[in-house]
């Protein structure tokens, strides 16, 4: 496929995406939460495109989760709305937070201790609005948010519905430590604890007399095999899904043939005398997310199981054999090899343009935002 005529012309190191992948993948997700009832609110984290945005949100425009308001302004300017903001409130972004709250229908914003909640009173929104506030919740992510076994979780969230100019519009969990599981089983245990304590926590604000807050868990691996409790929640927010890579296939969120992105280097260097190849494929192109854990290093090359990505430099990789001696004439100065990538999302985050094609062929091109 990556290697194929259509791919021949582009400028290496080059990031291609498969369009028909890239829908499978949305579609699949749409239709494993539509199922059970619960809004699937998807992360652009991964991508930064509108294109794919589009696709993930099957044209409404509505109902995403970013990760740097870079992202939420890109698509509030381009028609989004309802877009919640995933990261704990950074105090010299309040003022960018109030304008897009005042601008938008809907803009959500993520607290998890008291000082961001002063930070918000500073600043009352205008035209008579609220702030729309998700308390961040730790279900032993161990990442953001409040211990879910801590009573200041409680009590932050019983000051958040209390504060005037202020809404508790939802509880919002991350199980990132599914990105630790091996296979389906273990995944599907990390996404029951992560679900059961977020509803649990749920449960206490209903004895706190706080109703209507909405719920929210996600990552890409447990929205992947999601349990039937995920049912009693109101939405889910992963984001890789879209691409998958070669760690969610090595979680068990997905198989290699989901993962619908790629990064194209050419080879630039024979060197008999230590049995390798040079790539122009460095870490700018290729994340050293992964930290060549892989048996081939820091990717798959696609159709050589026995290659190994060894090690990259800026701009520059070395590619040998797993074992015994390299073919040089499989491999002529000027070809492509085609990389899978351990991480998609850093990936990606490398490449100012991304390449779309389609049944053999380049349909497009798509350009991320950058910056924070």
């Amino acid at each position: 496929m990556a290697t194929a005529e259509f791919t021949k012309d582009l400028c290496t190191p080059a990031f291609i995406v498969d369009l028909d992948i890239v829908k499978e993948n949305a579609q699949a997700m749409q239709e494993r939460f539509q199922k059970i009832g619960v809004q699937l609110r998807p992360h652009m984290k991964t991508h930064k495109t509108l294109e794919c945005a589009d696709i993930m949100t099957a044209g409404s425009r509505r109902c995403i989760v970013v990760s740097t308001l870079a992202e939420a302004s890109f698509y509030a300017d381009n028609g989004y709305d309802d877009i919640l903001y995933a990261y704990p409130l950074p105090f010299d972004k309040v003022d960018r937070c109030a304008e897009l709250s005042e601008r938008l229908a809907l803009f959500h914003i993520v607290v998890d201790n008291q000082h961001a909640l002063q930070e918000l009173k500073k600043r009352p929104l205008k035209q008579g609005k609220v702030w729309k506030v998700w308390m961040k919740l730790d279900c032993n992510n161990g990442r953001a948010g409040l211990p879910h076994f801590d009573s200041a979780a409680l009590q932050l969230a019983q000051e958040i519905s209390e504060a005037p100019g202020v809404e508790l519009t939802g509880i919002y969990a991350h199980c990132g430590n599914t990105y630790a599981c091996e296979g389906e089983e273990q995944i599907k245990d990390v996404a029951q604890e992560t679900t059961t304590l977020t509803l649990q926590f749920m449960e206490k604000l209903k004895s706190a007399g706080i109703h209507g807050p909405k719920s929210s868990i996600g990552s890409t691996p447990s929205c992947s095999h999601p349990v039937p409790d995920m049912a009693m929640l109101s939405e889910v927010h992963p984001g890789n899904y879209i691409f998958y890579d070669v760690q969610q296939s090595l979680i068990g969120s997905c198989r290699l043939e989901n993962v619908a992105v790629r990064v194209l280097t050419r080879v630039i260097g024979h060197y008999p005398h230590r049995n390798q190849l040079l790539v122009d494929c460095g870490w700018t192109a290729l994340s050293h997310d992964g930290g060549g854990r892989l048996p081939t290093g820091y990717c798959i090359i696609e159709g050589h199981p026995d290659l190994k990505l060894l090690s990259m430099t800026q701009e520059h990789g070395r590619v040998e054999p797993i074992s015994g001696k390299l073919d040089f004439s499989q491999f002529p100065l000027g070809s492509l090899l085609s990389l899978m990538p351990y991480h998609a999302c850093a990936t990606a985050m490398m490449h100012p343009v991304y390449f779309v094609h389609s049944k053999g062929k380049i349909t497009g091109t798509w350009k991320p935002t950058r910056g924070w």
